[in-house]
């Protein structure tokens, strides 16, 4: 299940790693070869809610592999893409089969496993997001730059081949809900607690995928020495502990995580804002910035699966769209910051959406993010 979710992450982040290539492969500007990702994201948007909602009693080993499956197409199709418009399309398609996936991998996980080790069985299983941040999409991004950013594409269908058989054969299965058990969508985001859990992960995600996605155009202007590759190798690995630390305590301190993490984006910010320039302030402002990003997913995922109970399947799909509609969001509206006003702005609006999310948290203390 990590390695599925490698797949995913690496699927959405690459053309973050690849901004430059692509630009200068479709000669458009980098706001305009961001909306690769945006499109990704709109895919996943349209998709997530219905494909959960269709699929909510089948099996779910069955429907990881069709999943994967999808990626394998899309990204052996992205790889050779004619056009900017044919890439796009093919990075719609991708974002659809990301929304089925995600829709399902958080509850598939949780069934598996003990209820009292919900919380750690799903942030093993969210491993793979700090994985593909910290080697995947860095390493694509180092394969790009080698050999042109179309072989990077390839090499994660050929990771996905890989995934799939193991899949096949290691992963256990799991039945779908039944339907005596299946609320409606309306139902279930008035579930006390889901409309608050997606309301941050709408402000929090948003904060990140601004800079996340333009990382390349702004370290290039802010003048600070410091490759795209480097900074989003050090993110990673600064993501892995942050996972390593949200596994050990999600279990019992939920909510300390939360308020923690989204604290944390305020402070990277707030240091890329003032000492834009400066290398060893930029580095330990990725740092804070990846360690508070690493557990955010199973921190999300694990606060809207406790609040929904029964109907942890489709709530995730909510999560997915909300999480999405900010990748959407921070592709389409950091184009216009890094177009229109400059790198510079990215961190500014960075502090005030993780400030956001940090207070929905601190109020949202009786359903949402509870004190345990």
């Amino acid at each position: 299940m990590a390695l599925s979710g490698f797949i995913i992450i690496m699927t959405e982040t690459l053309p973050a790693g690849l901004l430059p290539q692509l630009a200068a492969e479709f000669e458009v500007s980098d706001g305009t070869a961001g909306q690769l990702i945006t499109a990704y994201a709109l895919g996943t948007v349209i998709a997530a809610i219905p494909t959960i909602a269709m699929t909510r009693g089948v099996s779910r080993k069955p429907l990881l592999v069709i999943g994967l499956l999808g990626f394998l197409l899309a990204n052996t199709l992205t790889a050779i893409a004619p056009t900017l418009v044919a890439a796009l399309g093919v990075r719609f398609i991708a974002g659809a089969f990301s929304g089925l996936i995600w829709g399902m991998l958080a509850g598939y996980a949780r069934r598996i496993v003990a209820p009292e080790h919900a919380g750690r069985a799903l942030a093993i299983a969210m491993a793979g997001t700090p994985l593909a941040l910290s080697i995947g999409t860095p390493l694509g991004a180092w394969l790009g730059s080698m050999v042109g950013w179309r072989w990077s594409f390839v090499g994660v269908s050929a990771l996905t081949v890989v995934v799939v058989l193991l899949v096949l054969a290691f992963v256990p299965n799991a039945p779908g809900q039944r339907s005596d058990t299946r609320l409606g969508l309306g139902r279930v985001l008035l579930i006390p607690g889901v409309a608050v859990v997606l309301g941050v992960v709408f402000a929090w995600m948003l904060a990140h995928n601004l800079l996340y996605t333009y990382i390349a155009p702004y370290l290039d202007g802010v003048g600070v020495d410091l490759r795209p590759d480097a900074a989003l190798f050090a993110f990673g690995i600064a993501a892995l502990v942050g996972i390593w630390i949200t596994g050990a305590l999600i279990d019992r301190s939920l909510r300390r995580l939360a308020l923690a993490s989204t604290a944390t984006f305020v402070i990277a910010g707030a240091l890329l804002l003032i000492f834009p320039a400066s290398l060893p302030v930029t580095i330990l402002a990725i740092a804070l910035w990846g360690v508070a990003f690493g557990g955010a997913a199973t921190q999300l995922q694990t606060a809207i699966g406790d609040a929904a109970g029964e109907s942890v399947d489709i709530a995730n799909a909510m999560l997915t769209t909300a999480f999405n509609l900010a990748i959407f969001g921070g592709g389409a509206i950091g184009a216009l910051l890094v177009d229109d006003s400059g790198p510079a702005a990215l961190p500014v609006a960075m502090i005030g959406l993780s400030a956001l999310a940090a207070l929905i948290v601190a109020v949202g203390r009786t359903h949402a993010f509870p004190s345990r």
